[in-house]
């Protein structure tokens, strides 16, 4: 009976009628508090994880998983490629060549990334070629000069398939005539479209013709390589430079694109930070509460001090008392943030429908609706943030309470 006597009168509290009712609403507010305070971090952190997968892989429809390069160049890339096979994870290679320049038309000009690459490999590496807007991938053959860009840099150029552009390089020719930049006059043989960054900064030619046009004669920068889990690729990236040969390096696709997710990374804590404060003003709401019930209860603890109950039984029932309100708004913060982190797009859709507006324009974010991706790790980090408040915020009270002495608390009771 003494061991279950916290939990009985504790959770008794929680259901009795109270006197006071200003220590009602105090509970009332740490339980709805805590919900809140909850969902929101689980909806929050579902929405950042969306875009963050979202992001992913589209960055993938047109990044290499991984690439071996020389700054040298590569003259045996087939056996180079064949090397790379032979390591476990690694399922296809093609090569490229990769350089920059200024791509320019009647409109304005633009800087890109200029990937030379070779169609019919490139299908085994990358999907690019199932999201083409227009033309397609085969097109680009060695000697015509043909091009595939992004459809955000054809808007800004203001081309479509069929229109001509002119790629200028960072480099000088010197003739009897004076110093001239170079230039190559390039045919517009595609448009794609990914739904990222990469729409508005990257082109594709045939790797034969980047091959003169940067004057790396029969060499290739290096192979671009398919893997079984681009989420894997640090690890196969470590194992393939073990074995490397001097001069040669492998990178995963998420050295080029560290930055961007390192930005991710860094917001999502920061706003988990923030969001992580109301949970705590949740728990001072559960200590105001508590210490004005162990004010509200004085006769009550010296009723039971008078009848034999220890301190730290006193103690307990507090405890049990302030960690089952917190523990009741954790639960129901979970219940209902998952839901709604799991419906949130089809929430969002609805809204725009009934209410005759666009929450993500396409042509801005890239996305047509709001994306989410609920962790259960996340869910879990959070559940224990909140039941771990809750815990601590009921210490103090429910000490102050265990020191209340009998005579004291029924000498000034009316």
């Amino acid at each position: 009976m003494t061991t279950n006597l916290p939990f009985f009168i504790g959770l008794r509290y929680i259901r009795s009628r109270r006197k006071n009712g200003f220590v009602s609403f105090i509970s009332l507010l740490s339980f709805v508090a805590m919900a809140l305070g909850v969902t929101a971090l689980i909806l929050v952190l579902s929405v950042m994880n969306g875009f963050d997968y979202e992001i992913r892989q589209r960055i993938l429809n047109v990044v290499a998983h991984a690439a071996i390069f020389n700054e040298d160049g590569v003259h045996n890339w087939q056996q180079l490629g064949a090397d790379a096979n032979l390591v476990r994870g690694v399922e296809a290679f093609a090569p490229y060549v990769e350089g920059y320049g200024l791509l320019s038309s009647d409109a304005q000009g633009q800087g890109v990334l200029i990937q030379g690459i070779d169609p019919l490999l490139e299908d085994a590496v990358s999907p690019i070629s199932e999201h083409m807007m227009v033309g397609e991938m085969a097109l680009l053959q060695p000697g015509e000069y043909g091009i595939v860009i992004g459809h955000l840099l054809a808007r800004s150029l203001g081309v479509i398939r069929g229109d001509y552009v002119v790629l200028s390089l960072p480099e000088l020719n010197v003739t009897p005539a004076g110093i001239f930049p170079r230039y190559k006059r390039f045919r517009v043989f595609g448009v794609f479209q990914v739904g990222a960054q990469v729409d508005s900064g990257l082109a594709f030619v045939h790797y034969r013709d980047a091959q003169k046009l940067f004057r790396t004669g029969d060499a290739v920068t290096g192979v671009r390589l398919r893997l079984a889990d681009p989420f894997d690729a640090g690890d196969i990236v470590a194992a393939l430079n073990v074995d490397m040969d001097p001069g040669f390096k492998a990178k995963a696709w998420t050295e080029d694109m560290g930055n961007l997710f390192q930005a991710i990374e860094l917001e999502k804590k920061v706003v988990s930070l923030l969001l992580a404060a109301i949970i705590a003003v949740a728990a001072f709401n559960i200590i105001a509460s508590l210490i004005l019930m162990v004010a509200d209860k004085r006769q009550d603890i010296a009723v039971l001090r008078t009848l034999g109950v220890e301190a730290g039984t006193i103690s307990r029932i507090f405890m049990v008392q302030g960690s089952a309100v917190g523990a009741f708004g954790v639960l129901c913060g979970v219940s209902f943030g998952s839901l709604l982190a799991l419906w949130i797009g089809d929430i969002v859709h609805w809204l725009e429908y009934a209410l005759g507006f666009r929450v993500f324009d396409p042509d801005v974010y890239f996305i047509s609706q709001l994306p989410s991706r609920l962790l259960w790790q996340d869910v879990l980090m959070i559940s224990g943030l909140g039941f771990g408040l809750s815990l601590l915020a009921t210490l103090y009270p429910s000490y102050r309470a265990g020191q209340i002495l009998p005579a004291e608390a029924l000498r000034y009771d009316h």
